[in-house]
């Protein structure tokens, strides 16, 4: 067996013919020596997979790729348009975070990435409080904080450093910084291969392309597909907030004002991270004004009573009256929200907040993930677990696909991923829109109707607990 592995060149189907010819298997194995030793004599400039943008999700599917024992032995190129993520953890806590659910926990552990965020800091999200401004209407999650966390609190930079550092470890993925795309050629069939070229004069082939390269995607662009999207005329502030005192905090709080929610996300007993929606136009007044005046106005968002509409005030009272009739109550009290102290170290930005969804996520020999494939607003904290999953998916998909003899751009298997992961992602983005505009409302019968439905969903715990399970774990079912 020994020799098949010394054979020169090492190209996969001259190594094929000479397995077919001679009826030798190929063992995992043989497979990995291949991958050692022909690396350097292969045509550089050829790739079984090419990833398009070096994000978070781009790098944690180059991993998880070169993970896989069926796929470990392709070649995987990885484009990033930036410079080199360089990380040193400091005092101070980036204004970025993001808020992954156990599916994503699950993705990064089995790739080794987590245990570079355990070793650098995190804040579990144990329980969730979110709450109307113009309504008593509440739901909770979690309140006996006794089933697994919700979610985990780490910085942007934190996780981008954890799935850097596993790929630094695997010697099948090639990455390219600075990688600017000039132009892309998609493959006629999934036989085909795509072209890729960049701004340096450089040029790769692989019968895979994979673009993870954000909203402006160039590789959604190249497949000519449409791309259903609007903005909210919203903006997103974030902030590193200190709490006028320190407590357990675990507790994600978000409250829905009239103008947009504004959430809390725990990261220390002192420090929590600021998400506040709101028009562009105010967003930009708050961004300019003194900090004290931003803390003010950032307390009254927490704090400051509306009026209440006597429609909204009788129909929430005949709504309690009818789940104590059917034993529905849920006795819950209302845990009162942080009050916060003082912006840390100017960590005020913000960023605008649209909506966008690609009709198609897959094409001959080319596929999309992350938000490439999808935008959504950051209300429910779903984002960057959308491009997980897509992550999770594609990669059993591409494993299968090898298994049955097919190509990696085999259409049928790509089909099936787009098919299954619009079947969970667009559900799951409508309802997060759909949320948006609801709360945008201020008529009377539109704050008594959605508090009515936010109550009824606290007081029957399995629809609550559907929800929780959905949020938290997202789990892919085949």
């Amino acid at each position: 067996m020994a020799f098949v592995s010394e054979m020169m060149p090492c190209s996969r189907g001259f190594l094929l013919s000479l397995c077919n010819r001679y009826s030798i298997n190929l063992s995992n194995q043989v497979i990995i020596a291949r991958k050692h030793h022909c690396v350097a004599g292969d045509n550089d400039k050829h790739h079984d997979i090419i990833i398009a943008g070096g994000g978070m999700v781009g790098t944690t599917l180059a991993v998880a790729l070169a993970n896989n024992r069926t796929l470990q032995s392709q070649k995987i190129l990885l484009l990033e348009g930036g410079n080199k993520h360089e990380y040193k953890q400091d005092e101070k806590y980036s204004n970025r975070v993001v808020a992954l659910n156990q599916q994503t926990r699950t993705l990064l552990s089995s790739i080794g990435a987590w245990k570079h965020i355990e070793a650098g800091r995190y804040a579990p999200v144990r329980k969730m409080q979110v709450w109307d401004a113009c309504s008593d209407a509440m739901i909770t999650f979690n309140e006996d904080h006794l089933s697994e966390d919700i979610a985990y609190i780490v910085e942007n930079d934190l996780l981008l450093h954890a799935v850097n550092k596993q790929v630094e470890e695997k010697p099948s993925v090639k990455v390219i910084y600075n990688a600017k795309v000039e132009d892309i050629v998609l493959p006629k069939t999934d036989n085909g291969d795509a072209k890729i070229k960049l701004q340096s004069g450089e040029e790769f082939t692989s019968k895979l392309l994979i673009g993870a390269d954000g909203i402006n995607s160039r590789v959604r662009q190249a497949m000519n597909v449409q791309y259903v999207k609007w903005e909210y005329d919203q903006m997103g502030i974030v902030a590193t907030v200190e709490l006028s005192e320190p407590t357990e905090n675990i507790v994600a709080w978000q409250r829905f004002l009239p103008t947009g929610p504004v959430a809390l996300l725990p990261l220390t007993s002192s420090l929590s991270s600021l998400v506040w929606s709101m028009t562009t136009k105010e967003a930009k007044r708050l961004l300019k004004i003194p900090e004290e005046e931003f803390i003010d106005e950032l307390n009254s968002a927490l704090w400051k009573v509306y009026p209440k509409s006597s429609i909204v005030e009788s129909g929430m009272k005949a709504l309690k009256q009818l789940l104590e009739q059917f034993s529905l109550q849920t006795g819950e009290s209302r845990q009162l929200q942080p009050s916060v102290l003082k912006i840390v170290e100017e960590s005020r930005a913000a960023f605008p907040l649209g909506f966008g969804h690609s009709t198609s996520y897959v094409a001959n020999g080319v596929a999309l993930v992350g938000d490439a494939a999808h935008r959504v607003h950051p209300l429910a904290g779903q984002g960057v677990n959308l491009g997980f999953g897509d992550v999770s998916l594609l990669v059993k998909l591409l494993d299968e696909a090898l298994r049955s003899g097919s190509t990696l751009g085999d259409i049928q298997h790509l089909s099936t991923y787009e098919t299954l992961r619009q079947r969970h992602n667009v559900p799951t983005m409508l309802a997060i829109d759909a949320l948006h505009r609801l709360y945008k409302g201020t008529a009377p019968p539109i704050i008594l109707a959605r508090s009515l439905g936010l109550q009824l969903i606290n007081a029957i715990g399995p629809v609550k607990k559907i929800l929780m399970e959905h949020a938290a774990n997202s789990r892919i079912i085949r």
